[in-house]
């Protein structure tokens, strides 16, 4: 590996980059819809200090403005951390970022993450090991931070920030193992490998608060009106995206390429296809995930544009039309014969998110695919409570329970089995890249 890769100073490594900070700069530059700097300042405040456990709005909570603020703020904060670490922009890191931004509209904020971060750090510590070795986990982790922004709305002054960083630290050093050892339950089929390591943590967290008396309140923030603004602000993003894509693609050959990889972990279409078709791809998933909230009639808000950006950031990680779209299938079938509505927002969730299992279709083909999705439409409808809701990723907790159960049973029932590619494993062995420090 040459120290132009390692330092993340090769061409796709510098694209990404930069890429992220314009990003971000367009995110906090929806700051300036805010009626007033004051309005922006009091919405942001209201984020920071509010409870953050499913389903909460930011754009509802502190206004479109400051909910964009935080989230570009987050998303700078984050692409800064992992340059500093000098490690390349690859397809992890799209879809780690992607899903920061994303998620820093309906949860995380730049406050409730921070015990997270040095959770983690102190675990590398404990390790002895580099930081950057556990970075994307951690930042993963943070899908917890509702934990810590309940714990900070119970108490009140230097005990809520104290048990606030207890928490978050502690889960935040915990994390890392567990997330180890989850991959190797699901067998990569489930791409949020984290969000079911934290519903794990989360439903224990959640046991024992609830075992001295304390009841998690449910929430249904879910702001509606803002399509008219940022329908065509999210396609000038996933289009760009795509533009840029093309651009660095030889042919559209080389982006039907994508369809030989089934999306088990670890698939980096970056470093397996190049950063051309794996652009083209994340331009044209985000537009796919677009035009299907348009269609059903959703509005674009802080959840849906986080499933939103979810889809493209994991376009780079595994995810491609032809094993997303039978998994999104399952879900659409599932809400003609249940009881829930396609435009109900945990059905509208479910339908973004259940393409974590993606991998299922691509390995096992189109029908386990929509299976699947059928699952885990009724799975993770029923599951948010277990965790007390202070899991952001419950689709991904939902997703892994889904391959504990059928992955299984497609092998026992499944007279052949494709197999895993040598260069994916490959990639799977050499996957941390050594950093600077």
């Amino acid at each position: 590996m040459s120290n132009a890769h390692v330092y993340g100073n090769d061409l796709p490594s510098q694209t990404l980059y930069r890429g992220f900070l314009l990003l971000s700069a367009l995110m906090m530059g929806l700051c300036l819809t805010a009626p007033s700097p004051g309005a922006l300042a009091d919405g942001f405040w209201k984020i920071l200090t509010s409870q953050a456990g499913l389903i909460t709005d930011s754009i509802l909570i502190g206004g479109l403005g400051a909910a964009f603020f935080n989230a570009g703020l987050v998303l700078l904060y984050c692409t800064l951390l992992v340059r500093r670490l000098g490690l390349p922009f690859t397809g992890i890191t799209v879809a780690c970022l992607f899903l920061m931004a994303g998620f820093s509209l309906f949860g995380k904020d730049i406050f409730n993450i921070q015990p997270f971060l040095l959770g983690g750090w102190l675990y590398a510590k404990y390790k002895k090991e580099p930081f950057s070795k556990y970075i994307y986990t951690t930042l993963f982790g943070t899908t917890l931070s509702p934990a810590a922004s309940e714990v900070y709305s119970i108490f009140s002054g230097g005990l809520a920030l104290a048990l606030m960083l207890l928490v978050g630290v502690g889960i935040g050093f915990i994390l890392p193992a567990v997330a180890a050892w989850t991959v190797r339950v699901h067998q990569g089929y489930n791409l949020y490998n984290v969000g079911f390591a934290a519903g794990l943590i989360g439903l224990m967290f959640a046991s024992v608060c609830k075992s001295f008396g304390y009841e998690f309140t449910t929430w249904l923030h879910w702001s509606e009106g803002n399509n008219r603004l940022l329908a065509p602000w999210l396609a000038g993003i996933f289009l760009s995206i795509l533009a840029v894509g093309i651009k660095n693609t030889p042919s559209f050959q080389a982006y039907f390429q994508l369809r030989r990889h089934s999306g088990r972990l670890i698939t980096d279409f970056v470093v397996l296809d190049g950063l051309g078709p794996a652009l083209v791809n994340m331009g044209i998933m985000g537009l796919i995930g677009l035009v299907y909230l348009l269609a059903i009639g959703s509005w674009l808000n802080g959840p849906t544009i986080g499933g939103l950006f979810t889809i493209c950031g994991f376009a780079a990680f595994g995810k491609h039309p032809w094993n997303c779209l039978p998994v999104m299938a399952g879900v659409v079938v599932s809400a003609c014969f249940t009881v829930y509505g396609l435009q109900e927002p945990s059905m509208v969730l479910a339908a973004l998110f259940c393409t974590g299992l993606a991998p299922i279709a691509g390995q096992f083909g189109w029908k386990w695919g929509v299976v699947a999705g059928m699952l885990h439409a009724s799975v993770v409808l029923n599951v948010g409570f277990l965790q007390g809701w202070l899991n952001l990723y419950n689709n991904g907790f939902s997703a892994g329970l889904v391959c504990i159960v059928l992955v299984p049973l497609i092998e026992a029932v499944q007279t052949s089995l494709p197999r895993e590619t040598e260069q994916r494993r490959s990639v799977w062995k050499n996957f941390w890249p050594r950093a600077k420090k």
